[in-house]
């Protein structure tokens, strides 16, 4: 493969495919979280129904987005990223016309299939269209302009739900039509030296395993009336996984890289926090919009602080790594998002979102602005040279595990906490009895999560400081 597989004028056009093409994937779980009110509204999707829309996307991208970046190597990496936002934009055209939960499912799950295939891509497309001086400032802008659409992207989508009603936001799935297209469009025909590797073999077994287990495992988490051999078989199924990727000629995953004690505490360090972050980003629309009276487009001021803190802090916190570790930091910025999510807990009886809500997720914000970017050079430092790609790919894909679990364990747990009282943790209603049980729901979700968190804080202290 030589260095550069596009025309030096066709970079900047391929860029910005990929650009697009990151976006409606980085931006779909915030959107659905803040739409999914209405949407379960509008189908009349129960709380179980309402947990497999959203884990439905993450058991697909989490179990096949490392087969995604090896299908790339294999058949082409802009083949593949064209697949992929076909397939993406096919689900979400279904999501926009789907009628009943099961078809929402579906689509969502059709999705989850595209970005797996679309998002290893988009990184992988610039980095080999631009030569190795000037990569760096190139993923620079791609990881700018991504950081900025995943910000607004949430803004939008409240703005249509909000003010569109159910129109509103099947029109937010329909937007990703012209998206897509243009991006399509943008790098059709401008990669003629992708022309894969035929020998690349791609862990399709290993995939099968790992969809397997962790749908069986979500089914688990999520329906109480799940037959007793469900778990059982998840368990065999991930055990099944692991024994395959050790023996596997071309695993998904492999083993090894875990030898490295760096690597392998961040990626524990990562699930923690991770289950921590999805499961009240997940569960703080709906509480809101249900028993608190605030609207889709207000429920955004509560994702903006950590989607511009990122942005804004991350930079700086590389360069503080750099000189301290990326530890210490990870501990610090892990320790304010469980005070955070602490004073959420506390506060969730009360329903005031905006003096106590947004507030406590500002400072979630400040902190993941604090651990983000460390957690993402400690990954890297863990890897040895020549498979950075595979350790980030591997981070990736448990961070988006630690989000499917999180919302079917802690759905879960929020039904029991909410009671077997009518409407139900989720459902819109006014009641005195509603809005207390509804506090006690979200109040459970919330004091999980800032345990989790307090457990990734004292975990990340044992991430080894980089030799100089």
């Amino acid at each position: 493969m030589p260095v550069s597989f596009c025309a030096e004028g066709d970079r900047r056009i391929i860029l910005w495919a990929a650009i697009l093409a990151s976006s409606m994937g980085f931006i779909d779980s915030s959107v659905t979280s803040i739409a999914l009110p209405a949407m379960r509204e509008a189908l009349g999707a129960s709380l179980p129904q309402a947990q497999w829309i959203n884990a439905s996307y993450l058991l697909a991208v989490s179990s096949l987005v490392l087969v995604g970046g090896a299908m790339g190597d294999r058949f082409g990496i802009a083949r593949i990223f064209s697949l992929g936002i076909l397939v993406f934009v096919a689900g979400s055209l279904a999501c926009a016309f789907a009628l009943t939960p099961e078809q929402m499912i579906a689509a969502r799950a059709a999705k989850g299939v595209g970005a797996a295939l679309m998002v290893p891509g988009s990184m992988a497309m610039v980095s080999r269209a631009y030569p190795r001086d000037e990569r760096g400032r190139a993923l620079g802008l791609w990881a700018a302009a991504s950081t900025l659409t995943t910000a607004l992207g949430p803004v939008l989508g409240g703005m249509f739900v909000t003010w569109g009603g159910e129109l509103g936001w099947r029109l937010v799935f329909a937007l990703n039509l012209p998206l897509g297209l243009i991006a399509l469009w943008l790098v059709h025909g401008r990669t003629p030296g992708d022309i894969g590797k035929p020998g690349v073999r791609v862990d399709l077994p290993g995939a099968a395993l790992a969809t397997l287990g962790l749908g069986l495992m979500a089914w688990a988490l999520t329906e109480a009336a799940a037959p007793l051999w469900v778990a059982p078989a998840a368990m065999a199924s991930l055990l099944a996984f692991v024994a395959w990727e050790a023996i596997a000629p071309a695993p998904m995953l492999r083993l090894g890289l875990f030898r490295n004690r760096t690597l392998a505490v961040t990626n524990v360090v990562t699930f923690v926090l991770y289950f921590a972050l999805n499961g009240v980003m997940f569960y703080l629309p709906m509480t809101a919009v249900s028993a608190w009276g605030v609207s889709a487009l207000e429920v955004t001021a509560a994702f903006l602080p950590i989607s511009i803190l990122i942005g804004v802090m991350s930079a700086p916190a590389g360069r503080m790594a750099d000189r301290w570790g990326a530890g210490p930091l990870m501990a610090v910025g892990s320790a304010l998002v469980a005070i955070a999510y602490a004073g959420l807990w506390h506060f969730a009886p009360d329903g005031q979102f905006w003096t106590h809500v947004v507030p406590f997720t500002a400072l979630a914000g400040l902190g993941l602005g604090l651990v983000v970017a460390p957690l993402t050079a400690a990954a890297m430092q863990g890897a040895e040279d020549g498979e950075q790609g595979a350790a980030s790919g591997v981070n990736n894909a448990v961070a988006r595990v630690a989000g499917l679990i999180a919302v079917a364990l802690l759905g879960r747990m929020a039904a029991s906490a909410y009671g077997p009282g009518a409407p139900g943790f989720g459902v819109t209603g006014d009641t005195a009895e509603h809005l207390a049980a509804t506090g006690a729901a979200f109040g459970t979700v919330a004091l999980t999560a800032s345990l989790m968190a307090a457990l990734a804080a004292v975990l990340a202290l044992l991430v080894a400081r980089p030799t100089r």
